[in-house]
């Protein structure tokens, strides 16, 4: 591990824990702490808790933050109430993905403001981006101020069917009551936090920001709380085999600069009527074009997983690429997402994954691999 990897408030932790760990969007972060099929087995039956303080935090505030981020945005949001939540993208001028980001808004004593939460591996260029975006808009410091607040929290998520049990266990408030993609002031073991009904594991639960300096003690209690409902502390691979199977894109993989929101099958977090953002353009006219490669679902007939970067093949020729593979716990069966030509993208179509010179036979299934039962 090299000395300029950047740490999490819990680094000291998760290492005396004896983690693996590895970089991670310049981060040294907890791959596992264990078996990767227990913890991903743990959050889908009890809870989980994962160390999320790598994803970059900004905050807007100002007369112009609503208007700044829909000229930036494929969706609106100088329109959500407060204490709701948006998932959006933001795209670049050819139409592809700069980045998929989550919005909420909500007010403090300062008065209202946006939190947008990016991907740890984005967070440089994202700023890059809204610096070059300021100067184009011609909006001054008066009219748009904007924090980066990532090093000064942390970010934890409870995900799983007890994370409610959890987090009452440690916070003595029921946040049960809140409803999907809403978030709220609140106080959780005695420090300030922000708290959404929100995650990335396709199980119900919460994320929650905290100050730095409390995350450990935070961290701690909700281990022992999880314990206490079969759960436990999870890492990066099981968070990845978790949200693969809820289908759920991850940059580098399913989303990148050169692939647009629209291939990737994420049309409800793109609204392109009555607006403009940057980006809006080039996606009304990729909207015709029907040849590009759709994102799909695959499951294996086989037993070895696919991976990244696989060729998917039909009648020995190459017709698209894995973008996300494994081995589901869940299903136990080899699934993976991928992209190919859209007349292959029909659920139910045999197609076959060239695994390193051996082909291995896949169908094309509905998304998501994985949906939870909701009582």
């Amino acid at each position: 591990m090299t000395s300029t990897l950047t740490q999490t408030p819990l680094h000291a932790w998760h290492t005396a824990r004896g983690a693996k760990m590895a970089e991670f969007g310049g981060w040294s972060m907890p791959i596992q702490y264990g078996s990767i099929v227990g913890e991903h087995r743990a959050t889908r039956t009890g809870a989980g808790i994962f160390d999320i303080s790598h994803m970059g935090r900004f905050i807007f505030r100002g007369s112009a933050a609503g208007d700044f981020l829909d000229r930036l945005l494929s969706r609106p949001v100088a329109d959500l109430e407060e204490g709701r939540v948006r998932y959006a993208l933001m795209t670049n001028h050819e139409g592809g993905t700069v980045d998929d980001v989550l919005v909420t808004h909500l007010r403090n004593a300062e008065g209202p403001f946006f939190l947008v939460v990016v991907n740890a591996g984005n967070a440089d260029k994202v700023l890059r981006w809204l610096d070059e975006r300021q100067q184009a808009f011609d909006l001054t410091d008066a009219d748009l101020i904007r924090e980066d607040v990532t090093h000064q929290q942390s970010m934890l998520a409870v995900q799983g069917p007890r994370s409610a049990e959890v987090l009452t266990t440690v916070c003595g408030t029921d946040f049960s009551a809140m409803t999907y993609y809403t978030a709220t002031h609140a106080t959780v073991d005695t420090s300030p936090a922000i708290v959404s009904r929100t995650g990335y594991t396709g199980e119900d639960g919460w994320e929650l920001i905290v100050p730095a300096e409390v995350a450990e003690s935070l961290w701690q209690k909700l281990l022992e709380s999880c314990e206490q409902v079969g759960g436990t502390c999870v890492g990066l691979a099981a968070r990845d085999t978790l949200r693969l199977e809820a289908a759920m894109p991850l940059y580098g993989h399913e989303l990148s600069e050169e692939i647009s929101p629209l291939q990737a099958g994420l049309e409800f977090a793109v609204k392109l009527e009555g607006r403009e953002f940057v980006g809006r353009d080039a996606l009304v006219q990729l909207a015709t074009r029907e040849h590009l490669p759709r994102r799909i679902g695959l499951v294996g007939h086989g037993r070895r997983a696919p991976r990244d970067g696989y060729q998917i093949c039909s009648g020995g020729r190459l017709i698209g690429h894995v973008s996300s593979g494994t081995h589901s716990p869940t299903l136990d069966r080899p699934i993976a997402m991928g992209y190919v030509e859209p007349e292959f993208a029909t659920v139910g179509t045999a197609v076959s994954i060239d695994m390193r010179g051996r082909e291995e036979a896949a169908e094309v299934v509905a998304l998501p691999f994985y949906k939870r039962l909701v009582t």
